[in-house]
Protein backbone atom coordinates (compact mmCIF):
# COMPACT_ATOMS: atom_id res chain seq x y z
CA UNK A 1 0.00 0.00 0.00
CA UNK A 2 1.17 3.44 -0.91
CA UNK A 3 -0.78 6.94 0.38
CA UNK A 4 -2.72 7.31 -2.63
CA UNK A 5 -3.97 10.94 -2.19
CA UNK A 6 -3.42 14.40 -1.29
CA UNK A 7 -4.98 15.49 1.67
CA UNK A 8 -8.29 16.84 0.93
CA UNK A 9 -9.48 17.26 4.57
CA UNK A 10 -7.35 18.79 7.75
CA UNK A 11 -7.84 20.00 10.99
CA UNK A 12 -11.84 19.85 10.04
CA UNK A 13 -11.36 21.95 7.00
CA UNK A 14 -11.15 21.59 3.24
CA UNK A 15 -8.12 21.89 1.77
CA UNK A 16 -7.23 24.67 -0.55
CA UNK A 17 -4.43 24.53 -3.17
CA UNK A 18 -2.81 28.32 -2.98
CA UNK A 19 -2.68 28.77 -6.89
CA UNK A 20 0.49 29.69 -9.16
CA UNK A 21 1.62 32.61 -9.95
CA UNK A 22 -1.18 34.34 -12.28
CA UNK A 23 -3.73 32.55 -11.80
CA UNK A 24 -7.34 34.12 -12.10
CA UNK A 25 -8.77 32.06 -9.28
CA UNK A 26 -10.41 33.96 -6.42
CA UNK A 27 -9.26 33.16 -3.20
CA UNK A 28 -11.35 31.33 -0.38
CA UNK A 29 -11.78 33.34 3.01
CA UNK A 30 -8.69 32.74 4.81
CA UNK A 31 -10.20 30.98 7.95
CA UNK A 32 -12.52 28.14 5.97
CA UNK A 33 -9.73 26.74 4.25
CA UNK A 34 -6.72 24.17 5.30
CA UNK A 35 -3.81 26.27 2.92
CA UNK A 36 -1.25 24.01 0.70
CA UNK A 37 1.22 25.11 -0.33
CA UNK A 38 3.41 23.10 -1.72
CA UNK A 39 6.34 23.24 -4.94
CA UNK A 40 8.27 20.52 -7.34
CA UNK A 41 9.92 18.07 -5.94
CA UNK A 42 12.07 17.60 -8.67
CA UNK A 43 12.23 21.16 -9.84
CA UNK A 44 12.80 23.14 -13.65
CA UNK A 45 14.75 26.71 -13.55
CA UNK A 46 11.64 27.87 -14.33
CA UNK A 47 9.66 26.85 -11.02
CA UNK A 48 9.06 28.76 -7.76
CA UNK A 49 11.11 27.32 -4.50
CA UNK A 50 8.51 26.45 -1.45
CA UNK A 51 10.53 29.66 0.15
CA UNK A 52 9.39 32.27 -2.39
CA UNK A 53 6.19 30.38 -2.85
CA UNK A 54 5.28 31.51 0.89
CA UNK A 55 6.51 34.51 1.02
CA UNK A 56 4.11 35.24 -2.24
CA UNK A 57 1.26 33.66 -0.15
CA UNK A 58 2.51 35.96 2.99
CA UNK A 59 1.61 39.39 0.54
CA UNK A 60 -1.49 37.65 -0.94
CA UNK A 61 -4.02 36.25 1.39
CA UNK A 62 -4.58 38.04 4.57
CA UNK A 63 -2.71 35.37 7.16
CA UNK A 64 -4.22 36.86 10.05
CA UNK A 65 -6.78 34.73 9.89
CA UNK A 66 -5.17 31.58 8.34
CA UNK A 67 -5.55 28.74 10.73
CA UNK A 68 -3.84 25.56 9.03
CA UNK A 69 -1.31 24.98 6.32
CA UNK A 70 -0.09 21.98 4.60
CA UNK A 71 3.12 22.11 3.45
CA UNK A 72 3.21 19.78 0.56
CA UNK A 73 6.71 19.72 -1.34
CA UNK A 74 9.96 21.16 -1.51
CA UNK A 75 12.90 20.74 -4.04
CA UNK A 76 14.50 17.50 -4.34
CA UNK A 77 13.13 16.52 -0.60
CA UNK A 78 14.83 13.55 -1.02
CA UNK A 79 18.09 14.84 -0.23
CA UNK A 80 17.20 18.72 1.41
CA UNK A 81 15.60 18.61 4.14
CA UNK A 82 12.69 20.71 5.57
CA UNK A 83 14.94 22.91 7.93
CA UNK A 84 14.81 26.05 5.77
CA UNK A 85 10.65 25.43 5.72
CA UNK A 86 10.61 24.97 9.42
CA UNK A 87 12.56 28.41 9.57
CA UNK A 88 10.05 30.26 7.61
CA UNK A 89 7.29 29.12 9.32
CA UNK A 90 8.80 30.41 12.56
CA UNK A 91 10.06 33.66 11.27
CA UNK A 92 6.42 34.53 9.77
CA UNK A 93 4.68 33.65 13.27
CA UNK A 94 3.83 36.92 13.87
CA UNK A 95 1.98 37.06 10.83
CA UNK A 96 -0.17 34.11 11.57
CA UNK A 97 -1.74 34.32 14.59
CA UNK A 98 -4.15 32.15 14.18
CA UNK A 99 -2.31 29.15 13.19
CA UNK A 100 -3.87 25.85 15.00
CA UNK A 101 -2.41 22.75 12.75
CA UNK A 102 0.78 22.24 10.47
CA UNK A 103 1.13 19.49 8.21
CA UNK A 104 4.45 18.63 7.29
CA UNK A 105 5.35 16.47 3.89
CA UNK A 106 1.94 15.93 2.33
CA UNK A 107 3.73 14.26 -0.93
CA UNK A 108 3.16 11.12 -2.69
CA UNK A 109 4.97 8.50 -3.87
CA UNK A 110 6.10 10.27 -7.32
CA UNK A 111 6.89 13.17 -5.73
CA UNK A 112 9.02 11.43 -2.98
CA UNK A 113 8.94 8.38 -1.38
CA UNK A 114 8.17 8.46 2.38
CA UNK A 115 11.33 7.05 3.82
CA UNK A 116 12.85 9.61 1.42
CA UNK A 117 11.31 12.60 2.64
CA UNK A 118 14.48 14.18 4.51
CA UNK A 119 13.33 16.17 7.75
CA UNK A 120 14.80 18.14 10.86
CA UNK A 121 13.50 19.38 14.51
CA UNK A 122 10.68 20.39 13.87
CA UNK A 123 10.19 21.36 17.50
CA UNK A 124 10.75 24.95 16.90
CA UNK A 125 7.37 25.21 15.50
CA UNK A 126 5.53 23.99 18.54
CA UNK A 127 7.71 26.63 20.17
CA UNK A 128 7.22 29.49 17.71
CA UNK A 129 2.88 28.48 18.14
CA UNK A 130 2.09 27.84 21.86
CA UNK A 131 -1.63 27.74 20.15
CA UNK A 132 -0.91 25.15 17.71
CA UNK A 133 -3.46 21.89 18.35
CA UNK A 134 -2.14 19.61 15.32
CA UNK A 135 1.49 18.89 14.14
CA UNK A 136 1.68 16.16 11.87
CA UNK A 137 4.63 15.20 9.96
CA UNK A 138 5.54 12.63 7.07
CA UNK A 139 8.58 11.47 6.74
CA UNK A 140 11.49 10.87 8.99
CA UNK A 141 14.69 10.97 7.76
CA UNK A 142 16.98 13.12 9.86
CA UNK A 143 13.55 14.16 11.83
CA UNK A 144 14.28 15.02 15.36
CA UNK A 145 12.09 16.36 18.30
CA UNK A 146 13.97 17.01 21.31
CA UNK A 147 11.72 17.18 24.15
CA UNK A 148 9.36 19.92 25.35
CA UNK A 149 6.53 21.10 26.76
CA UNK A 150 3.47 22.74 24.92
CA UNK A 151 0.39 23.61 26.75
CA UNK A 152 -1.70 23.04 23.66
CA UNK A 153 -0.71 20.25 21.34
CA UNK A 154 -3.98 18.01 21.38
CA UNK A 155 -2.87 16.19 18.02
CA UNK A 156 0.57 14.77 16.97
CA UNK A 157 0.79 12.39 14.27
CA UNK A 158 4.16 11.48 12.41
CA UNK A 159 3.60 8.77 9.12
CA UNK A 160 7.01 7.12 8.54
CA UNK A 161 8.04 3.78 6.77
CA UNK A 162 10.56 3.50 9.76
CA UNK A 163 10.53 5.59 12.53
CA UNK A 164 13.85 5.77 15.11
CA UNK A 165 13.87 4.43 18.37
CA UNK A 166 15.73 7.98 19.93
CA UNK A 167 12.65 10.03 17.79
CA UNK A 168 10.34 7.53 19.97
CA UNK A 169 11.79 7.69 23.10
CA UNK A 170 12.10 11.57 22.52
CA UNK A 171 8.68 12.09 22.01
CA UNK A 172 7.55 9.81 24.75
CA UNK A 173 9.87 12.39 27.04
CA UNK A 174 7.84 15.89 26.33
CA UNK A 175 5.13 16.78 28.29
CA UNK A 176 2.29 17.22 26.54
CA UNK A 177 -0.86 17.79 28.86
CA UNK A 178 -3.21 18.59 26.80
CA UNK A 179 -2.64 15.84 24.00
CA UNK A 180 -5.39 13.95 23.08
CA UNK A 181 -4.54 11.90 19.55
CA UNK A 182 -0.84 10.31 19.48
CA UNK A 183 -0.17 8.75 16.07
CA UNK A 184 3.15 7.08 15.40
CA UNK A 185 3.89 5.35 12.18
CA UNK A 186 6.90 2.75 13.85
CA UNK A 187 7.87 1.47 10.38
CA UNK A 188 10.36 -1.51 10.14
CA UNK A 189 14.32 -1.40 10.44
CA UNK A 190 14.81 -1.55 6.60
CA UNK A 191 13.53 2.17 6.63
CA UNK A 192 15.05 2.88 9.85
CA UNK A 193 12.04 1.84 12.61
CA UNK A 194 14.63 0.33 15.14
CA UNK A 195 12.19 1.01 18.59
CA UNK A 196 11.30 -1.47 20.75
CA UNK A 197 8.50 -1.67 23.39
CA UNK A 198 10.96 -0.43 25.49
CA UNK A 199 11.31 2.72 23.89
CA UNK A 200 7.57 3.64 24.23
CA UNK A 201 7.33 3.23 28.06
CA UNK A 202 7.12 6.37 28.78
CA UNK A 203 4.16 6.54 26.47
CA UNK A 204 2.40 3.44 27.43
CA UNK A 205 2.60 4.70 31.13
CA UNK A 206 0.51 8.03 30.13
CA UNK A 207 2.79 9.77 32.82
CA UNK A 208 2.82 13.00 30.37
CA UNK A 209 -0.06 12.36 28.76
CA UNK A 210 -2.98 12.87 30.84
CA UNK A 211 -5.44 13.81 28.62
CA UNK A 212 -4.61 11.19 26.11
CA UNK A 213 -7.57 9.23 24.49
CA UNK A 214 -6.59 8.11 21.15
CA UNK A 215 -3.45 6.03 20.59
CA UNK A 216 -2.21 4.81 17.40
CA UNK A 217 0.95 2.61 17.19
CA UNK A 218 0.08 1.95 13.71
CA UNK A 219 2.46 0.74 10.49
CA UNK A 220 4.47 -1.39 12.75
CA UNK A 221 6.85 -4.76 11.61
CA UNK A 222 6.62 -5.99 15.03
CA UNK A 223 3.12 -5.51 16.08
CA UNK A 224 2.51 -8.63 17.88
CA UNK A 225 5.41 -7.13 20.03
CA UNK A 226 3.86 -3.65 20.57
CA UNK A 227 0.40 -5.68 21.08
CA UNK A 228 1.90 -7.60 24.47
CA UNK A 229 2.82 -4.31 25.79
CA UNK A 230 -0.06 -2.38 25.15
CA UNK A 231 -1.88 -5.40 27.24
CA UNK A 232 -0.11 -4.20 30.07
CA UNK A 233 0.10 -0.32 29.69
CA UNK A 234 -1.76 1.37 32.41
CA UNK A 235 -2.37 4.45 29.41
CA UNK A 236 -4.81 2.07 27.86
CA UNK A 237 -7.81 2.34 30.65
CA UNK A 238 -8.41 5.52 30.08
CA UNK A 239 -8.11 5.17 26.61
CA UNK A 240 -11.30 5.27 24.08
CA UNK A 241 -9.59 4.39 21.08
CA UNK A 242 -6.68 2.01 20.19
CA UNK A 243 -4.90 1.95 17.06
CA UNK A 244 -2.99 -1.44 15.87
CA UNK A 245 -3.58 -0.85 12.29
CA UNK A 246 -1.41 -1.36 9.06
CA UNK A 247 1.20 -3.54 10.52
CA UNK A 248 1.83 -7.22 10.75
CA UNK A 249 -0.54 -8.33 13.77
CA UNK A 250 -0.80 -11.99 14.19
CA UNK A 251 -2.46 -14.24 15.97
CA UNK A 252 -0.16 -13.77 18.91
CA UNK A 253 -0.58 -10.40 19.00
CA UNK A 254 -4.37 -10.76 19.18
CA UNK A 255 -4.01 -13.58 22.15
CA UNK A 256 -1.91 -11.32 24.31
CA UNK A 257 -4.53 -8.07 23.73
CA UNK A 258 -7.62 -10.58 24.71
CA UNK A 259 -5.50 -12.12 27.69
CA UNK A 260 -3.96 -8.49 29.21
CA UNK A 261 -6.18 -6.00 30.92
CA UNK A 262 -9.56 -5.50 29.55
CA UNK A 263 -10.78 -3.12 26.70
CA UNK A 264 -14.17 -2.96 27.18
CA UNK A 265 -14.12 0.22 27.83
CA UNK A 266 -13.13 1.48 23.78
CA UNK A 267 -15.46 3.01 21.51
CA UNK A 268 -12.85 1.37 18.47
CA UNK A 269 -10.04 -0.74 17.91
CA UNK A 270 -8.69 -0.93 14.43
CA UNK A 271 -6.86 -4.03 13.67
CA UNK A 272 -7.12 -2.99 9.48
CA UNK A 273 -4.59 -4.99 7.66
CA UNK A 274 -3.45 -7.51 9.62
CA UNK A 275 -2.49 -11.26 9.80
CA UNK A 276 -4.95 -12.79 11.88
CA UNK A 277 -6.36 -16.44 11.48
CA UNK A 278 -10.40 -15.65 9.97
CA UNK A 279 -10.91 -17.78 13.82
CA UNK A 280 -9.25 -15.04 15.80
CA UNK A 281 -10.70 -12.29 13.73
CA UNK A 282 -13.72 -13.59 14.64
CA UNK A 283 -13.17 -14.43 18.48
CA UNK A 284 -12.06 -10.78 19.04
CA UNK A 285 -14.79 -9.45 17.40
CA UNK A 286 -17.47 -11.85 19.63
CA UNK A 287 -14.98 -10.85 22.71
CA UNK A 288 -15.66 -6.78 22.22
CA UNK A 289 -18.50 -6.02 19.72
CA UNK A 290 -20.99 -7.15 22.94
CA UNK A 291 -19.43 -4.11 24.68
CA UNK A 292 -19.96 -1.76 22.00
CA UNK A 293 -16.30 -1.91 21.05
CA UNK A 294 -16.22 -1.10 16.88
CA UNK A 295 -13.66 -3.65 15.77
CA UNK A 296 -11.71 -2.85 12.45
CA UNK A 297 -10.98 -6.26 11.15
CA UNK A 298 -10.65 -5.42 7.21
CA UNK A 299 -8.04 -6.11 4.94
CA UNK A 300 -6.35 -9.51 5.73
CA UNK A 301 -2.81 -10.17 4.54
CA UNK A 302 -1.27 -13.64 3.81
CA UNK A 303 2.29 -14.25 4.45
CA UNK A 304 4.63 -14.71 1.57
CA UNK A 305 6.48 -17.89 2.05
CA UNK A 306 9.73 -17.71 0.07
CA UNK A 307 12.39 -20.53 0.11
CA UNK A 308 10.49 -21.87 3.52
CA UNK A 309 10.85 -18.24 5.22
CA UNK A 310 7.35 -16.66 5.90
CA UNK A 311 7.75 -13.13 5.62
CA UNK A 312 4.81 -10.35 6.61
CA UNK A 313 5.01 -6.79 6.02
CA UNK A 314 3.52 -3.28 6.98
CA UNK A 315 1.10 -1.67 4.72
CA UNK A 316 3.50 1.21 4.28
CA UNK A 317 7.78 1.02 3.67
CA UNK A 318 9.62 2.99 1.19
Amino acid sequence: MTIGNYLRVFHDLPVSEFPAPGSPAELPDPASVAWRLSAPTYSEAEDEPWEELFQRFLATVDTSGVRALVVGGWDEAYDTSSAPIVEALVAAADRLPALEAVFLGDMLSEDCEISWIVQCDVTPLLTAYPRLATLAVRGASELAFPPLRHEGLRRLVVQTGGLPAAVVRDIGACDLPALEHLELWLGTTWYGGDSTPEDLESILSGTRLPALRTLALRNCVTQDAVAAAVASAPVVARLSELDLSLGTLTDTGAEALLAGQPVTHLKRLDLEHHYLSEEMSERIVAALAPHGVDVDVTDRQTPDVYDGEINRYTAVGE
